[in-house]
């Protein structure tokens, strides 16, 4: 084709990537009133919000995990494998976080994220309370373990627009220089709801005992989830969308179709939900995939420390309760001391040399790290968790940056919360569950760090296919920054490029 010739628009139709290439190819240089100059104490704000709601996400699971021997106890007959009904139960409200990501996703995209948000955040507190208040197996039989599992789904289905909101969230309102920075308040928040979570349990265990726990102890980290909820909604409530967002919608009021709507001359074709998941499936299917395959190996590792191992140190090693929750929640506090300063590495380094360290170091270690539990003294068992913890802290502080740069804006919050949450469903969730049935077919102590070490193959490969984003501005966004001498600066560096 000649440079004379006008473009096939029918090519374009077919080969929506290559229209998209040639318009970041065609477009004008970007103008100082185009690039968006964040306020510090409104990105603080939105990051803090977004960060207590992750919190409160994780403190539900983390509260169920380290109360998974209990739950067993007193939501299933006795007799009966207990334990692993309990993490039966645990994944089954991960079936549902693919379609809450596809509901709550693209709405998210299409009305805001903000008020998505919200949404998600009630009915996590909802889910949550209610499980405090379910009668045990002994008082109401089977219809016991079934309210637990609607309970359950409730949350999973709130969940699936969690993550992908927050994410989003977050990285569309921090600056394109400290995005991983900003992000990594986002796992800070999970490592929190965690430690929070292993804190009480451990609290109530020692001072009400086994049979006090079982006959209603367990209730109280439940009870306590809801109110955490609402502080979690009235902190959201109070934002403004993000900048990214009101760009696009603003530009969104001039469009042809807006001005239909206006009108009064609805579309008579596919309805806007169909046709944004067709626009995911259609044109991000690459990057849906290697959403998945970054998210699969992150989550076998995040599950299997924060929420399998107290069980596993519990169940299959036999280690009292008190113990192994002590050395958690040093390593999570360890984690949570270190994470902002990786956030901050990969901001300067890139996001992929500091996921590969994470992911080779639980290659090379899981197992070793395994052999220290076998030891049988608290010193190995929190030199092995230490280890894996400085493993995952390279994956939670980067993680967060990571995922919402793989996809533009206009489908941002649709695409990270089904790739996020498919992957989660198929390996996140399940993974104490496949662990403890590795434990219990084989026999072998050391089977989920073969699973988690197998997990990490993947995630190495995943993570040398994706491109560098550290700097970058979020695909289909204007670039972003912290002050209005680096706004007229990039401006000026703009002009001054020569154009080929």
């Amino acid at each position: 084709m000649n440079h004379e010739d006008p473009p096939d628009p029918a090519a374009f139709k077919r080969h929506p990537h290559l229209f998209r290439a040639v318009r970041r190819r065609l477009a004008p240089r970007v103008r100082r009133s185009d690039i968006t100059v964040t306020d510090e104490h409104t990105v603080r704000r939105a990051t803090k919000a977004a960060a207590v709601g992750n919190a409160m996400e994780w403190f539900d699971f983390g509260i169920y995990a380290y109360l998974a021997v209990t739950i067993g106890k007193v939501f299933f007959p006795a007799g009966s494998t207990q334990l692993l009904a309990s993490f039966t139960a645990f994944a089954a409200s991960f079936v549902v976080r693919p379609l809450g990501g596809l509901f709550f996703g693209p709405l998210g995209d299409r009305i805001g994220r903000k008020k998505v948000l919200a949404l998600t955040m009630m009915l996590m507190a909802l889910g949550t309370f209610c499980i405090g208040l379910i009668p045990s197996y002994s008082s109401i039989g089977v219809a016991s373990p079934v309210l637990l599992l609607v309970c359950r789904l409730v949350q999973g289905f709130s969940t699936g627009g969690e993550y992908g909101g927050a994410a989003t969230f977050i990285s569309e309102y921090a600056p394109d220089k400290r995005r991983g920075f900003f992000g990594s308040f986002l796992e800070l928040g999970t490592l929190s709801g965690y430690t929070g979570a292993a804190a009480l349990v451990l609290v109530l265990n020692t001072t009400l005992g086994d049979d006090a726990m079982v006959d209603w102890g367990w209730r109280i980290p439940f009870l306590v989830g809801g109110p955490i909820g609402v502080v979690g909604l009235y902190l959201r409530v109070k934002l403004d969308e993000t900048p990214a967002f009101q760009k696009r919608a603003a530009e969104m009021s001039h469009s042809p179709e807006a001005s239909e709507r206006m009108r009064g001359e609805p579309r008579l074709s596919e309805n806007v939900p169909q046709k944004e998941l067709k626009s995911i499936f259609a044109e991000q299917w690459r990057t849906l995939l290697l959403c998945i395959g970054l998210v699969a190996a992150y989550n076998v590792t995040d599950y299997m420390l924060l929420s399998y191992m107290p069980a596993y140190l519990t169940d299959a090693l036999g280690y009292e309760n008190s113990m192994e929750l002590v050395a958690a929640i040093i390593a999570m506090v360890a984690m949570a001391l270190v994470i902002q300063r990786v956030g901050h590495l990969n901001d300067r380094f890139g996001r992929k040399p500091v996921l590969l360290t994470g992911m080779i170091g639980f290659l090379v270690l899981t197992v070793p790290a395994f052999a220290l539990f076998q030891q049988g003294s608290f010193v190995a068992v929190l030199i092995g968790l230490l280890v894996l913890g400085a493993c995952l802290v390279c994956l939670l502080g980067t993680m967060s940056a990571t995922l919402p740069a793989l996809f533009p804006t206009d489908v941002r919050y649709g695409s990270l919360s089904i790739g996020y949450n498919v992957a989660t469903a198929l390996f996140g969730g399940t993974a104490p569950g496949v662990m403890t049935y590795l434990v219990d077919s084989t026999g072998d102590k050391l089977a989920p760090a073969y699973y988690a070490s197998g997990a990490a193959v993947l995630g190495i490969v995943a993570v040398l296919c994706m491109k560098e984003t550290a700097q970058q501005p979020l695909e289909g966004s204007p670039p972003s920054v912290a002050t209005d001498e680096e706004a007229r600066a990039l401006a000026r560096a703009q002009t001054n490029e020569p154009t080929f």
